[in-house]
C-alpha cells in the first residue's frame, strides 16, 4: 500500500502527460498528486519522511514557477535539485556531523564497518550527482517526451542499478557475510 502511495504522484504525472501531451497539465497533476500523497500519509497516521517533504516543497516551488512563468525548464530541474539535495545531505551529514545517514536508514537491516558506511555514502552521493547531471543533459538535448520517459524509467532504472551495485559491492567485500546477516536477522529478535 505504501509503495502505491509513494509513486502515485509520479504515475499521475506520467499518465497526465502522455494523455494530454501538455507538460503544464502534467505539472499541475503532479502538484495535486504530491499534496494528496501528504494527505494520505496524514490520514493513515504514517510518518512523513524527509524525502517526501523535500519532494513536496521542490514540486510546489518548481511546479508553481513552471505554471506561472509557463516555462517547462523549471519542472525539468526538479529531479536535478532533489538528487543534488540528497547528495549534499549525505555528504554534509558525514563531513560536518560524522553521521552516516545510510546507516540510520539501513542500520537495522545490516551491520557494516564505518569504512563501508563511508564508501556507501560517497558512492550514493556520486550516484545522486550523476543522476542530477544526467537529468539536465537529457532535458537540454532531447524532446519533452524523451525527458518524461527518462525521468520515470531511466532514473528509476538507475536507482535499481545502484542498489544492485551496492549489494554486489557488499557481497564482494564480505560485508554481507552470513555472520553479519545473522546479527540482523529479524527471526532472532
Amino acid at each position: 500500500m505504501q509503495q502505491l502511495i509513494d509513486y502515485a504522484a509520479v504515475f499521475a504525472f506520467l499518465i497526465a502527460y502522455f494523455l494530454s501531451g501538455d507538460i503544464f497539465i502534467a505539472t499541475a497533476v503532479l502538484m495535486i498528486g504530491v499534496t494528496l500523497q501528504l494527505a494520505a500519509y496524514k490520514l493513515l497516521s504514517k510518518p512523513i519522511g524527509n524525502e517526501l517533504k523535500v519532494t513536496f516543497w521542490v514540486s510546489m516551488v518548481l511546479g508553481g514557477l513552471t505554471l506561472i512563468v509557463r516555462d517547462e525548464a523549471f519542472i525539468q530541474w526538479k529531479p536535478t535539485i532533489i538528487y543534488s539535495l540528497f547528495a549534499a545531505t549525505l555528504l554534509g551529514s558525514l563531513w560536518f556531523n560524522k553521521v552516516f545517514l545510510l546507516q540510520k536508514l539501513l542500520g537495522k537491516a545490516m551491520e557494516l564497518s564505518d569504512a563501508n558506511w563511508t564508501r556507501l555514502t560517497y558512492g550514493w552521493s556520486i550516484a545522486f550527482l550523476g543522476c542530477a547531471g544526467l537529468n539536465l543533459w537529457v532535458a537540454k538535448n532531447f524532446s519533452m517526451d524523451v525527458w518524461v520517459t527518462f525521468k520515470f524509467a531511466g532514473l528509476m532504472g538507475l536507482q535499481l542499478l545502484f542498489i544492485v551495485l551496492t549489494v554486489g559491492y557488499l557481497l564482494a567485500t564480505g560485508a554481507l557475510s552470513d555472520a553479519a546477516l545473522e546479527k540482523s536477522d529479524p527471526k532472532d529478535s
